[in-house]
């Protein structure tokens, strides 16, 4: 006697049950993600991405519109002072250190033409909270004000630029070796964190250095670099 349609039961059993299987576990997976969706966690996410979405938006409009500010009182000092009137540096240390607040402003377009992120000074602290100014030499502080951006040669670091305080509140620049140069903790793109930070410095990126090198090697006035608050 054949026997072998006996095992048919079996072998359709054997076929079927781990596609069944599958199809309950993606069934309850839908189930699970419409309820999930559906949920207040849900909506807490969403508004809270939407929230840190505005946040940031309304902080790049804010730092646009300071910028434009800054770039008329920028014009009319290089105009007076026959600096590159096309061109200059802005640094605004109110921004956090994980994002770009290191801007190459187009004065004649009104524009930010690039940006990378700058360490700010750790006043000689093993890490400086929040931000601290000072223009005494040994201070390790960042210091505000206008800069000229001086003659290039290779530091500790590389590449670096000599700057020369131009106010009252960084007129030890020089005496303090507060030079513009690169330092491989700078990343080169933004971060959520802190990033590293200087005895009194604007530190950069190597990459965003050597996108700097060329606007101040071709231009034939002195850059201005302007560090705010």
């Amino acid at each position: 006697m054949d026997l072998r349609w006996l095992s048919i039961p079996y072998k359709l059993n054997h076929f079927f049950m781990p596609r069944a299987k599958a199809l309950l576990v993606f069934f309850l997976f839908l189930l699970l993600f419409s309820w999930f969706t559906s949920s207040a966690i849900w909506k807490r996410i969403k508004a809270n991405n939407l929230i840190h979405s505005e946040k940031k938006y309304n902080s790049e409009d804010a730092t646009i519109k300071k910028l434009k500010l800054k770039s008329a009182d920028a014009m009319a000092f290089v105009k007076k002072n026959d600096y590159n009137q096309s061109t200059c540096f802005f640094i605004d240390m109110s921004l956090p250190s994980g994002q770009n607040r290191f801007f190459v402003y187009d004065m004649i377009n009104d524009t930010i033409q690039n940006s990378g992120l700058v360490t700010h000074g750790r006043c000689n602290q093993t890490w400086l909270e929040g931000r601290k100014y000072s223009n005494m030499p040994g201070c390790g502080c960042s210091s505000l004000g206008k800069y000229e951006i001086g003659y290039s040669y290779k530091g500790t670091f590389g590449l670096a630029y000599k700057l020369y305080g131009l106010d009252k509140t960084n007129s030890n620049a020089f005496r303090r070796f507060i030079v513009l140069h690169s330092h491989e903790c700078v990343p080169e793109n933004e971060v959520k964190d802190e990033i590293c930070q200087s005895d009194g410095c604007p530190t950069v990126s190597p990459n965003f250095l050597q996108e700097l090198k060329p606007i101040i090697k071709e231009s034939s006035k002195p850059i201005l670099l302007w560090i705010f608050e």
